[in-house]
């Protein structure tokens, strides 16, 4: 039996208080309803029904971002309760298929949880559950004398013999597609808000001799978000379920509490993570990589041996084997670095590769540059690449060494060996092993000279 998932995300979100729709707010560096996706698909969910309402263009746009086939989307355009949802994808659902009902709220539910709701709806239909001890505000899970669940009460509609129970529904569902077809063409919207409840088909279902089966689920696992404070709980759960499973790899992070990964992370043996650093899409850490605290990598690859320091940002680059990086440095999208380069504070590298043991170890800019081997980069140096219009390329040979406070304007090629004089500006090429010395005027002192005064 084929499934589909059905996944509810037409709610407004009032209280996120934002612009945005609500399921498109992230968490671990993805939007709720992309989590909710992926672990419908990761439960072999075959097709994938989103039903949008509020904020419908922005989640569409956002869907043609993802790789790989779109799910397919139905319009809400009243919001009239939960079964009126659920019936808006249901004509594309075929009568043989098992129906997973989703949240695009509800992120954190694992393809597991969902796997074990499929299978126990084989028969007829299974909702998820959960124990809470303040069930005040949502669903009763209400059973009969030998505990099958009989019905599911909402908050507002409860007896105070009903409001005691602390089994709730999640929401979540699984049920045949002919039989919840038919389930939900009889809901009624008799109720204190006038809706039409999903829920209520569970009634019918018992109606109709159907056992309706309950799944346990973890309350942190099965709770919708409403707010930003739920929101960021979550995403610290989040964090803290992949931090145990990366520390079971063998990741060493000094503090899991204050670590975030927002992507997928590689490593291998003895990668140290110090406090307070957030990885970002695809990063890869090779042996003995060590990261300072208060670092930011995004779509990274760091070969073996290679540190970071503290305060560094790497975004969109690489760098080889035991090289050196920061405190306190930059390396902008195409960043390439081989073994051995050192990069230290306020150095800034972009769109540059830079050989073999080359170091620019304080406050200096390379960018659209392409830096030999063993170069020596001093301190304020500046690859002058954009001319207002156009951005030019600096190549710097072998063994190259580049005085302080030198201004490289490009185009420009420094030869191999050549050495440019303390507080240059190059704006012709350079030979090999020669020295170039471009400054102003020569060094002249003047007696007499007196400083100028503050005006008032």
């Amino acid at each position: 039996m084929k499934t589909h998932a059905i996944i509810l995300a037409a709610g407004q979100g009032t209280r996120m208080k934002s612009a945005l729709p609500k399921v498109l707010h992230h968490i671990g560096g993805k939007p709720m309803l992309e989590h909710v996706l992926d672990a419908a698909r990761a439960a072999e969910a075959g097709a994938c029904h989103l039903v949008l309402g509020h904020g419908a263009a922005q989640v569409e746009e956002w869907l043609q971002t993802l790789a790989g086939p779109k799910p397919d989307t139905v319009l809400q355009e009243l919001q009239l309760g939960t079964a009126h949802a659920v019936q808006q994808a249901l004509p594309r659902v075929p009568d043989n298929a098992l129906v997973l009902v989703l949240y695009g709220d509800v992120p954190l539910v694992s393809a597991q949880t969902l796997r074990q709701l499929a299978a126990a709806a084989k028969d007829g239909m299974a909702v998820l559950t959960t124990q809470v001890p303040d069930p005040g505000g949502y669903g009763r899970v209400v059973r009969d004398a030998k505990g099958r669940i009989s019905a599911i009460i909402e908050d507002k509609d409860a007896t105070p013999e009903q409001r005691a129970i602390t089994e709730i529904n999640t929401g979540l569902m699984a049920a045949q597609a002919r039989r919840l077809k038919r389930w939900l063409s009889h809901v009624k919207n008799n109720n204190a808000k006038g809706e039409y409840y999903l829920t209520d088909a569970v009634a019918l279902a018992v109606r109709d001799g159907v056992d309706v089966k309950g799944v346990a689920a973890a309350s942190d696992e099965a709770e919708g978000i409403n707010d930003r404070a739920q929101l960021a709980q979550a995403e610290r759960r989040f964090q803290q379920a992949q931090t145990q499973r990366l520390m079971r790899e063998g990741l060493h992070l000094a503090d899991p509490a204050r670590f975030d990964l927002r992507g997928a992370l590689s490593f291998g043996r003895d990668v140290f993570i110090d406090v307070g650093c957030v990885l970002e899409g695809r990063v890869e850490l090779g042996d003995n990589v060590h990261i300072g605290p208060y670092c930011v990598l995004r779509e990274v690859k760091l070969g073996a041996g290679t540190r970071v320091d503290a305060h560094s940002v790497l975004d969109s680059a690489e760098a080889g084997r035991d090289c050196r990086i920061g405190p306190f440095a930059r390396l902008r999208p195409g960043a390439q670095l081989a073994d051995q380069v050192h990069i230290g504070n306020f150095v800034e590298i972009k769109k540059s590769t830079i050989g073999e043991g080359s170091k620019a170890n304080h406050l200096a800019y390379v960018g659209d540059a392409a830096v030999g081997a063993r170069v020596n980069i001093g301190a304020g140096v500046i690859t002058c690449n954009y001319d207002g219009v156009n951005k030019h390329a600096t190549i710097i040979g072998d063994d190259a060494f580049i005085g302080t406070d030198s201004q490289l304007v490009a185009p420009l090629i420094v030869g191999r060996g050549a050495y440019i004089a303390a507080g240059s500006t190059i704006t012709k090429d350079a030979p090999e092993d020669a020295l170039t010395i471009c400054r102003a005027r020569e060094q002249k002192s003047y007696a007499g000279w007196k400083k100028p005064t503050k005006k008032k």
